[in-house]
């Protein structure tokens, strides 16, 4: 039962003063996300003590952490599309919802990740040998993203979102090589036999995924992006968003990690692109 759900259980059960508080947090949750206790407490015309009894009501440590729950709650809509979305909404209210779902969960996969793990991954990226990106459906295309963002690297690099083009790589990868594998569900079977195929060839393997999943227990690192979003059911939206903003990270650590004299050479890259485009006129 998500945090959502058990306010309205609740709801008959609630002191008059905690009852405003969830009134005012049924009405627009997604405004609460990213409202400071005091605001809450404002505008429900209570105080704040009585804002932090009815998070501890909820079995949540505070009003941070029922945000966090809250947040979970919005993340998870119409089957198929976004859990929160209702089929009646209209153009203004599903934009809302979508946007504003994607930040919460953009917020919580920031909170599940490991910086330690984010710094021994782009240590690794760094002295490699060849990097390689695998995903399939979504997260073949932010695995393709991640190909386009690294090969400006000077660093070969290859990305395939065919199984079998996977397979013949991974069993052909060796010490020194990184391969990235891409999967929300961490499920997916060929994607995990992959991942074996590729350590039992001595390469190293990141796994951007979910933690405890079959996926997680072939990689060598896991960098964990904890998104609350059912792919089985709803269109992968936040979650491969996320994955995206993580590769952002990776792509920077490196950047940052290679030093002064290799960002000069990426200016030299994006110089070279400039005669491709239209001058701007602003």
């Amino acid at each position: 039962m998500n945090i959502l759900e058990k306010i309205t259980n609740e709801l008959d059960t609630l002191s008059k003063s905690e009852r405003k508080v969830a009134e005012v947090i049924l009405a627009s949750p997604s405004t609460v996300i990213h409202s400071s206790i005091a605001a809450l407490a404002k505008q429900a015309n209570i105080s704040e003590p009585t804002v932090n009894r009815f998070c501890r009501r909820l079995d949540t440590k505070g009003y941070p952490d029922f945000k966090l729950h809250l947040a979970q709650s919005l993340a998870n809509g119409t089957p198929y599309v976004n859990r929160h979305v209702d089929e009646n909404d209209s153009a203004e209210e599903y934009t809302d919802k979508i946007f504003e779902s994607t930040m919460a969960s953009l917020e919580l996969a920031r909170k599940s990740l490991d910086a330690n793990d984010v710094n021994r991954s782009v240590d690794l990226l760094t002295q490699a040998n060849k990097i390689s990106f695998f995903g399939l459906g979504a997260s073949a295309i932010v695995a393709h993203d991640a190909q386009n963002k690294f090969f400006r690297f000077n660093v070969p690099v290859v990305y395939f979102d065919d199984i079998l083009m996977q397979r013949m790589s991974a069993i052909n990868s060796r010490q020194g090589d990184v391969v990235i594998v891409i999967s929300h569900t961490g499920r997916t079977k060929s994607l995990v036999e992959v991942a074996s195929l590729a350590k039992e060839n001595d390469a190293t393997v990141i796994g951007i995924t979910t933690k405890g999943t079959p996926l997680a227990k072939e990689c060598s690192i896991v960098l964990t992006v904890d998104v609350c979003e059912d792919t089985d059911l709803y269109m992968p939206m936040s979650s491969r968003i996320a994955q995206l903003a993580l590769i952002d990270v990776l792509a920077t650590g490196f950047t940052l990690r290679r030093g002064s004299k290799f960002r000069d050479n990426l200016k030299k890259v994006k110089d070279s692109l400039r005669s491709s485009r239209f001058e701007r006129k602003d």
